[in-house]
């Protein structure tokens, strides 16, 4: 019995100079850094399971029209669960996209609202696009579905007067269209735009008219073969002695070689020749 009693006493000398040495061991003030929180990423290439996160919506519609440059999307959740959710990757589906968050790895705790918003870069596009945007967690992978519908560009109206003095300046001089109030039809609804939607903007207001003149061609019956060159030859030199003007920046119209040449591509692709090229 003395001898327990000798051996109980020994440990708890020796429990307290154990104490006593850490205490000492600390410098006076020190603060003791909790332990980092390191997610385990094991289920990060899995779907994401139900019940983690409450989205307000997995896809988000945006009504723009043609002469926006940009869509702007948000996305909110909570974290429904009893644990973190950590946000390790996310990766826009094109470059145009662009997703805002924290910096990465963002751990969001149970109960605890989180956004996402992203920017889509729609400058020179026309009718629906459809982006994604995919995030990745240590719970697992989900992805946001971005629906942009971009109405087509409202045909401006004239008078009967206006189109007369339009057409008596265009007998003159051909590029009046590009000059004093038909500039605000014929050259800057197209600026910095491409392809399909540089030609709703830039020549649909005639070619495509409800109220086409008779002397303005109608591009879907044209009676000679096409080709990519026929289209950029006659988008960027016109035809002297009618109303087509030169839309080349070098015979003085408004648009780059780069714009005419992507009109010269839609064309071909959207207007194909209906007449065979002679052998």
């Amino acid at each position: 019995m003395r001898l327990h009693r000798t051996i109980s006493a020994v440990a708890v000398i020796l429990f307290f100079a154990e104490e006593i040495f850490t205490a000492a061991a600390q410098p006076t003030g020190a603060v003791v850094t909790p332990p980092v929180y390191v997610p385990d990423v094991s289920h990060q290439n899995e779907p994401l399971p139900n019940g983690l996160l409450a989205w307000d919506s997995l896809q988000k519609v945006v009504e723009t029209n043609a002469d926006a440059t940009e869509a702007n999307f948000v996305f909110n959740f909570t974290n429904v669960s009893s644990g973190n959710v950590v946000f390790l990757n996310v990766h826009p589906s094109c470059g145009c996209t662009t997703a805002h968050l924290p910096p990465l790895p963002w751990t969001v705790p149970p109960g605890t609202n989180g956004q996402i918003s992203a920017t889509v870069n729609i400058a020179g596009k026309s009718g629906t696009l459809i982006k994604a945007i995919n995030l990745t967690t240590d719970k697992g992978r989900k992805e946001l579905t971005l629906v942009i519908r971009i109405s087509p560009p409202v045909m401006p109206t004239m008078s009967a007067a206006d189109r007369e003095a339009a057409m008596a300046a265009a007998k003159i001089d051909r590029q009046a269209v590009f000059h004093n109030t038909c500039a605000a039809c014929h050259v800057k609804r197209g600026e910095g735009k491409y392809g399909q939607a540089l030609y709703q903007a830039d020549c649909a207001i005639c070619h495509e008219s409800e109220h086409r003149a008779s002397f303005v061609p109608d591009l879907h019956s044209l009676k000679v073969p096409t080709n990519p060159d026929f289209w950029q030859t006659w988008i960027a030199h016109g035809k002297p002695g009618s109303f087509m003007p030169a839309f080349s920046s070098a015979d003085g119209g408004p648009l780059t070689d780069m714009q005419i040449a992507s009109l010269a591509v839609y064309l071909n692709l959207a207007i194909p020749s209906h007449v065979p090229a002679p052998q």
